[in-house]
């Protein structure tokens, strides 16, 4: 299970090209593709009160996933023997399709059987913004299987008129299943689904089946099923056809959706009730449904039992219209860096009004960084912070925009140094079983703790001897920041000789690299969540390299730990040669001598992770199947092994790579599929989940956009017994029938999908307009009496150091906000008229069971 990296890019990388033409007229998006893209971030606290086991052994091995309706695309570590764990992981991805519930699942891990669903938190995709950017406790339902439904179906009702042998009149009603989509998985692969078709009335309940669809979560049935509305002797003495009004009320139409289990038990997957009374109007009714829980599905339950789960959950949807429109906000947030004082600027402002600053700083750092305007916006922001340091030892120790920026930069330039310097030594840690616990109080039955601590020191003392020999690896972006902060941190406490490394450690120590090792699937360092053992080995290791690294502390006598068992291991460490290696560290790393490039002579490592791949050859009996593999993609190649650490299987150059896709689910019925298309046969790969499939595409895509001989067509299927199912060509060198979604240019940036912050930022600015006029209201009541009028509630808590400025900055705001006001609410109009209810997109939803 690939979790999302805190601060993954957008995937740009489909969007194409906008020109640099004048800025249209309002309404032209209307005929170009406007991106809806979603993004999901948020935190997992922390759970409590969950049911005990009954007997002796009271405490659960807990863990929580998040699902997209029945799809799991997160899942956090296990906290073992606990009835209120604490799991404080913090998530970010995008949304790569539409989904109905977003759950989060806490269940109680098994070893030996099958892990137990203690309770579940489902919210309805329109109630996020209820809970957006609000810690909330939740309280856990239970889970049934009978209430675990996602997917719609298309029906059609037709009521017909027929005439019998006998010369009698009688109705007919026809029921026309064409099709269902979005059914879920069934452990994990395409269920076998079939549909039952019932006419339930007051004395009758006549029930027909469809045909079994294999491997499919998108079956098209197109099967007619016909009933006898009313008995014929009914009307043997009408002269005229009618319906009786009381016979279609009490009758309805019940589809119920199962997945074949062959040799155990059917699933349910869903059912809808659709009374026949809806062609009282109308002799047909066409409609897609969205699949309900059964009749019991949410059966009542004394649900304060289970327990309740804390989250913090910010849902974005944002409506991403072509570059030109972006052109005037995104230029006056560029202008940022160079407004004085730094608090009037457009960026500063934003993260003054938001309620939350972590929500401005991600969009705000990517755009900045993607036009090389990072280091002087945050070096300028920092200074404000400086000014409001009274002690030395406090520098950049609090959660200020300086230092939020600092972080979400270090996340995302900082990826590759993590790789090199810290994932060997990481991967021997997690890979071997040594225990390394050193608090008497946890101690194990058997445990050394002199072997223990010996354990301990061999780790810290090869993580430390890494890490301060790392140096020309560290990106220059980190390092001209770093070089800045000492600096500065110079001047503002000249009589201080520690500050100008205490300025640097607090981030590159304390935010980075301590970070890093008591989290490392976090970063990506490693593909799964480590044990209990592990965990707790990487955090004494994490606690002893902060302290290490922070020259406030070696400077002291004694270390900052307030255990005792802590304070006596570091005794080991305080000696002259680990403060002067940190010294030279520093040194080296706030620097502005030129550094080599770390990618000019080493593959960076982009992505890893578990995935099923379609075999490249025959196999004895003809038959290519799926197998798991571990792949691995660096800037210069994609490769697939048996497990990690094992010789590649298969190597695709990067450069090699002509286009990379998604692939029709029919392929194979298999979901979350693409293709990679090379200059040998394509490669056809599963990913776990939705999230991760599009995580690829957009990798992939990114680091082989400049290959010179990228397709321009492709098949979105496969070619199999002779043609190409998409387009049933069939020969198999045939050009491509569907455009590649990737065509853009060469010469245009991607890293950073910048229509996408942009936009991300002007949802911001719109969200907090009440709080920008009371801001803007401030800046007129200083401006014009010199000093606060008002009650000090209204501006007190917003930086104003130049009234004038910071007025202008936020008429100009103002003014950029209400020009992109326009196109967006024409596209919402359009959206909403355009997407009738029944549709595909609208569907119904159901009679509620």
């Amino acid at each position: 299970m690939a979790a999302a990296a805190p601060g993954a890019a957008a995937a740009s990388s489909e969007a194409p090209a906008a020109s640099a033409t004048a800025e249209p007229e309002a309404g032209d998006e209307d005929s170009r593709d406007v991106r809806v893209l979603q993004s999901l971030r948020g935190k997992i606290c922390e759970a409590k009160n969950l049911l005990p086991y009954l007997g002796p052994h009271k405490m659960r091995d807990c863990f929580c996933t998040i699902n997209l309706d029945q799809e799991e695309v997160y899942r956090t570590q296990v906290v073992e023997k606990s009835l209120s764990p604490f799991f404080s992981e913090e998530f970010y991805f995008e949304i790569p399709r539409t989904f109905q519930y977003l759950s989060f699942y806490v269940y109680d891990k098994n070893v030996l059987q099958r892990d137990l669903r203690i309770g579940k938190v489902a919210i309805k995709k329109e109630d996020l913004c209820h809970h957006s950017g609000k810690e909330t406790w939740f309280s856990l339902q239970p889970v049934d299987s009978n209430s675990e439904v996602q997917g719609k179906v298309h029906l059609e009702l037709k009521l017909n008129e027929l005439i019998t042998e006998n010369g009698t009149v009688c109705q007919q009603l026809v029921v026309h299943i064409k099709a269902c989509h979005g059914l879920p998985l069934i452990n994990g692969q395409s269920c076998d689904p079939y549909a039952t078709v019932s006419l339930v009335g007051p004395s009758r309940n006549d029930q027909k089946k469809t045909k079994v669809k294999k491997k499919t979560s998108n079956p098209q049935f197109n099967e007619i099923f016909y009933f006898e509305v009313t008995r014929s002797s009914s009307y043997t003495r009408k002269s005229q056809f009618q319906v009786e009004e009381e016979d279609i009320e009490k009758l309805e139409i019940r589809i119920d959706l199962w997945n074949n289990g062959n040799l155990v038990q059917d699933v349910f997957l869903g059912e809808i009730k659709v009374p026949v009374n809806v062609l009282r109007t109308d002799s047909s009714h066409q409609a897609w449904y969205l699949l309900q829980p059964r009749d019991n599905g949410n059966k009542s339950s004394k649900t304060d039992d289970l327990g309740s789960l804390r989250l913090n959950i910010c849902y974005t949807e944002d409506y991403v219209l072509p570059s030109e429109y972006y052109g005037p906000l995104k230029t006056l947030l560029l202008k940022s860096p160079d407004v004085q004082p730094i608090s009037a600027s457009a960026a500063y402002i934003l993260s003054e009004i938001c309620r939350d600053k972590n929500d401005a700083v991600l969009p705000l750092v990517r755009l900045l960084l993607h036009h090389d305007k990072l280091v002087p916006f945050a070096t300028a922001v920092a200074e404000l912070d400086l000014k409001d340091t009274q002690d030395a030892n406090t520098i950049f120790r609090g959660n200020s925009l300086a230092t939020r920026c600092l972080d979400e930069m270090m996340k995302i330039v900082g990826g590759h140094y993590l790789k090199v310097t810290l994932k060997p030594i990481l991967d021997e840690i997690c890979d071997s079983s040594k225990s390394c616990e050193i608090d008497p109080i946890k101690l194990k039955e058997g445990d050394n703790v002199e072997n223990n601590k010996e354990n301990l020191r061999y780790y810290v003392d090869k993580l430390f001897s890494t890490i301060v020999k790392s140096s020309m690896s560290c990106p220059t972006v980190m390092c001209d920041i770093f070089y800045s902060l000492r600096q500065m941190a110079t001047q503002r406490f000249p009589n201080d000789p520690h500050v100008q490394y205490s300025a640097v450690s607090s981030f590159v120590f304390l935010r980075f690299f301590a970070v890093a090792v008591v989290s490392p699937h976090t970063f990506h360092l490693r593909p799964h969540h480590p044990d209990a053992q592990t965990i707790r080995t990487l955090t004494l290791i994490s606690k002893t390299i902060q302290t290490l690294g922070s020259w406030g502390s070696l400077s002291k006598s004694k270390s900052s730990f307030k255990e005792t068992f802590m304070c006596e291991f570091f005794k080991m460490f305080q000696e002259e040669g680990y403060i002067m290696a940190v010294k030279k560290f520093l040194d080296e790393i706030s620097s502005t001598e030129t550094k080599e490039s770390s990618g000019t002579s080493e593959p960076v490592h982009l992505k890893e992770g578990e995935m099923y791949k379609r075999a490249q050859g025959r196999t004895r009996i003809g038959k290519k199947n799926f197998k798991k593999r571990w792949f691995c993609l660096t800037s210069r190649e994609l490769t697939y092994h048996k497990q990690p650490g094992k010789d590649a299987i298969y190597t695709i150059p990067v450069k090699n790579i002509l286009a990379v896709e998604k692939l029709e689910e029919s392929s194979f019925n298999k979901k979350n599929m693409f293709q990679v298309i090379h200059t040998e046969k394509p490669l056809y790969v599963q990913a776990n989940n939705c999230v991760e499939a599009n995580e690829w595409i957009d990798v992939l895509c990114r680091v082989s956009r400049c290959n010179q001989n990228r397709l321009s067509f492709y098949h979105p299927s496969v070619y199999l017994n002779g043609n190409w199912l998409c387009c049933q060509e069939t020969s198999e060198n045939t050009l491509g029938c569907k455009p590649c979604t990737a065509g853009v240019p060469a010469d245009i940036q991607i890293d950073i999908d910048e229509d996408r912050e942009t936009e991300r930022i002007y949802s911001l600015f719109t969200l907090s307009l009440l709080k920008l006029q009371k801001m803007e209201e401030a800046c007129g009541t200083i401006a014009v009496y010199q000093g606060p009028q008002k009650e000090p509630d209204d501006y007190s808590n917003f930086v104003i150091e130049d009234s004038v400025t910071t007025f202008k900055t936020i008429q100009q705001i103002k003014s950029i906000i209400e020009k992109l006001d326009e196109p967006h609410e024409k596209y919402r109009k359009k959206r909403s008229s355009s997407a009738k209810y029944g549709s595909k997109e609208n569907p119904i939803v159901g009679k509620a069971s």
